[in-house]
């Protein structure tokens, strides 16, 4: 990752945070920053800065920043630096229309069938803790959560996106039942 996108990625979320929020982020660190150093800050880009220093935040680690930002009801934003992280900016291109077609169906076998354990599959997936926390905090419904969550693994993997991953992945966490019907959906015409 480019670290010029990277800081100019700091920027625009330092741009989009409120005096009142940087104030809450500040007393979140505090215990990682001194308080002098703490009073002197007085822009977002300035406390990243800090935290760069500190190894607490950087273009390959971004989970201290995402958390605070979630922490501060910013959860947009966390979402911004998450998909940055992700790489999902530049996996935008989406699957051939057939196995876009073979993704839908999936998804909605696995949203109807996978119930509690769609952490596990997300963490399968590899979504990271971060990005499944944000999911989870946007929805409460179990079936919407999983959607929401496999949409992000779509986007996430963009054109490499396959089915039959998920198939894959549902073994591995040993979800045979729900393995069963998405394939079974999916040799249905």
């Amino acid at each position: 990752m480019s670290s010029l996108k990277f800081n100019k990625l700091l920027l625009d979320i330092s741009n989009q945070l409120t005096q009142d929020q940087l104030e809450k982020m500040k007393f979140l660190v505090r215990g990682m920053v001194g308080k002098r150093e703490l009073e002197k800050i007085t822009s977002g880009t300035q406390l990243f800065q800090v935290l760069a220093e500190r190894r607490q935040l950087g273009s390959d680690h971004t989970e201290c920043l995402s958390k605070l930002l979630r922490d501060i009801g910013r959860s947009d934003l966390s979402d911004k630096l998450d998909h940055f992280e992700n790489g999902s900016a530049s996996c935008d291109d989406e699957p051939d229309p057939s196995e876009r077609a073979k993704l839908d169906s999936a998804t909605d076998v696995i949203a109807k069938n996978l119930g509690r354990p769609w952490r596990k599959l997300g963490r399968k997936l590899g979504l990271t803790d971060v990005k499944l926390e944000s999911v989870s905090r946007r929805h409460t419904d179990l079936e919407e959560t999983a959607r929401e969550m496999l949409k992000e693994w779509r986007k996430s993997r963009g054109a490499e996106a396959r089915a039959s991953a998920l198939v894959e992945a549902l073994r591995l966490c040993d979800l045979n039942l729900t393995a069963d019907k998405v394939e079974d959906t999916l040799l249905t015409p």
